[in-house]
This record gives C-alpha cells, sequence and structure tokens, in this order.
C-alpha cells in the first residue's frame, strides 16, 4: 500500500530544499575540501535517504536519528552538518511540527535544572564551611569561657546568678553552651550543690502542676528538681528551664549517673 500522498508532498518538498541548499553549498565549497573528505552532492544524497526515514517513526526515534545523523556528519564534514543542519530541521518539523521546539525547550530546562543543583551544592558547601567555622570558634571561646567553681569532672554545670548553663566533657572543657535558663524563683530557689542525674523522662508530665509538660526531663534530686524544656524566660518553680534545643542536647549528652554542680 502506497503511503498517503501528504506524505508524498513533504518527501518531494524536502528534496526541493536539500537540492537547492546543495546546490549553493557546492558554489561556495573550497576545491581542496571535496578532495579530502566526501562530495556535498554524496553527503546530500545520504542525509535524504535518512530524512526518508523520518516518515513512520515516533517523534522520540525521529529525534535520536536526527542528532545520530548529526554527530556522524560533524565527524565527516562539520562545514556540510552546519549547512545541511536548516534541511535535517526543516524536514523534521514537517512530519512533526513542533518537535524542534519542544526539544530544544527540555534541552534549556535540563541545563537550568543542572545549574540549580550546582548552586544548590555550592550553598550547601558554602554552609557547611560556615558551620564549621562557626563551630571552630565556638571551641575558642569555650576554652576561654568563665567556669566558675564548677568543677572539672561535673557534666553539667549551673550558674544561677549568672543564668548560665554549660556541659563539659568530665576533664573541665566546656563543650556547650545553653543560649538561656531560668531558674527557680525566690521562696523556691533551684538547690545549689553537687547532684547526680538519676531519672530521664523524655515526655514527662507534672502532675504536681496540672499535668503541666515537661519534655526532656533530667531530675537530679529526688524533689522533683529537674533539668527540661520550658521558657527561660520566666522563672520556675524550682527546677532548670531549657529552650527545646539545649534541652536535646542536655538529654543526648548527660547519661544517668552525670554530675551536676549548681551554684
Amino acid at each position: 500500500m502506497s503511503k498517503p500522498s501528504f506524505f508524498a508532498g513533504a518527501r518531494s518538498l524536502r528534496r526541493v530544499t536539500a537540492a537547492g541548499l546543495v546546490s549553493v553549498t557546492l558554489a561556495t565549497a573550497p576545491a581542496a575540501q571535496a578532495q579530502t573528505t566526501p562530495s556535498f552532492e554524496t553527503l546530500s544524497s545520504d542525509v535524504q535517504s535518512q530524512i526518508d526515514n523520518f516518515v513512520g517513526q515516533s517523534r522520540e526515534n525521529a529525534w535520536n536519528s536526527r542528532n545520530a545523523m548529526l554527530d556522524s556528519l560533524k565527524t565527516i564534514n562539520p562545514q556540510a552538518a552546519d549547512a545541511l543542519l536548516p534541511v535535517i530541521d526543516a524536514a523534521i518539523e514537517l512530519v512533526f511540527p513542533g518537535l524542534i521546539e519542544q526539544k530544544n525547550a527540555e534541552i534549556r530546562a535540563a541545563h537550568e535544572a543542572e545549574e540549580r543543583a550546582h548552586a544548590a551544592e555550592v550553598a550547601r558547601e558554602k554552609a557547611a564551611s560556615e558551620e564549621a567555622s562557626r563551630r571552630a570558634e565556638a571551641e575558642r571561646q569555650a576554652h576561654q569561657f568563665n567556669t566558675g567553681p564548677c568543677p572539672a569532672d561535673a557534666r553539667i554545670c549551673v550558674d544561677r546568678g549568672g543564668r548560665r548553663s554549660w556541659l563539659q566533657d568530665g576533664n573541665g572543657n566546656v563543650t556547650y553552651v545553653a543560649s538561656s535558663i531560668s531558674s527557680g524563683k525566690a521562696g523556691e530557689e533551684t538547690p545549689a550543690g553537687t547532684f547526680y542525674i538519676n531519672r530521664k523522662i523524655k515526655d514527662e508530665i507534672s502532675h504536681e502542676f496540672g499535668n503541666a509538660p515537661m519534655p526532656y526531663a533530667m531530675y537530679f534530686t529526688n524533689n522533683g528538681h529537674a533539668f527540661h524544656e520550658g521558657s527561660p524566660a520566666y522563672e520556675s518553680n524550682g527546677c532548670i528551664h531549657l529552650t527545646h534545643q539545649d534541652a536535646v542536647r542536655y538529654w543526648n549528652d548527660a547519661p544517668i549517673g552525670s554530675k551536676v554542680f549548681i551554684y
């Protein structure tokens, strides 16, 4: 069965276009080029036979065939590739309207995605570098931190008057400083002295104070005194209030039995 007349007309138009372009290119091509590479007539004939094969292919296969054809031409004769590209793309557009624009848009989108990914990677590396610098500076300052009377072997230190608290490594080196704390209000002061963490209850509530939440509770007395998450903006009923971030850090870094010094 013969192809529909549309395809026959498309093929005739492509042949006319190719023939016209080849005749123009031949008139301006250097003689030496024809002696060292296949002639434009030969290349044009090869391209024409491949263009005819666009008919009946899927859009994706036709695009792949177009790219393979151009790659081959660039290897054999770059000048011919540049000259025949408009002919090849005109044939693609005739059989598959909008395909060139679609694929070029996809290529641009892929390039933009690569650029965004690269920019994100650069940003991550920059953030990691800045965080490393921040930690290094914090460690430098920690060695200059005034630890007061807190003994070197204490794991947790609390300066009630200075509204400060920090963690140590057991050798007197400061490993973490809480951003802010609050302790017991007048009449219900947090006790001073040496204590040890005796219980840890992550989702604790206070039955004494209407089931008030006490997340990340770490008790250091048998009378209900604990470190736990709470607002440092308000004085407590004897506990040490920590921000969420600080409470999590204390919970993770201070196991049961850790020495606590409060002054």
